[in-house]
């Protein structure tokens, strides 16, 4: 029995033969990422609204679940990052400002890697607004005012 990988584009499958290393090991991956993302968590850490939380791979889908009807604003970040550094301030003031709201942070290093790809970032700062576990907003690069205003349409909605 030949093993079968499936593609996002058309669900076709491909005998295991013709396909290389790399996209088996891409489909392995998004496999595992989807059983992730469907398993139930058997205690989801909460997040307390009015404050940053610190979130990883693990941690970032049960908080988002467990917050419920709440506007959940993530800051996707890195160490080396220079914007990111000017943003985190002003992210924190938001936080303390807006306390019917969960601010989480996302550091996307190696080992956050797979939910950076699973949530699409390409530029850091990206900040993501999500309500009911859907992101309804985006904000890239060091834009303050655009995340403030990103936070008011989807707080009003």
């Amino acid at each position: 029995m030949a093993l079968q990988v499936y593609s996002l584009a058309p669900r076709t499958s491909i005998p295991y033969n013709s396909v290389s290393p790399a996209i088996i090991a891409a489909a392995k991956r998004e496999r595992r990422l989807r059983t992730k993302a469907s398993s139930e968590p058997e205690a989801a850490p909460a997040a307390a609204a009015g404050q940053v939380k610190e979130v990883n791979k693990d941690t970032f889908w049960p908080i988002v679940k467990t917050a419920g009807d709440k506007i959940v604003v993530l800051d996707m970040y890195t160490q080396w990052c220079g914007p990111c550094k000017v943003m985190a301030p002003k992210f924190e003031e938001l936080s303390e400002k807006h306390e019917d709201i969960v601010f989480l942070k996302l550091d996307c290093n190696q080992e956050n890697k797979p939910l950076a790809k699973e949530l699409g970032i390409k530029v850091v700062p990206t900040f993501k607004i999500l309500k009911d576990e859907k992101v309804i907003k985006e904000v890239t690069g060091a834009k303050f005012d655009d995340l403030v205003h990103a936070i008011e349409v989807a707080r009003s909605t």
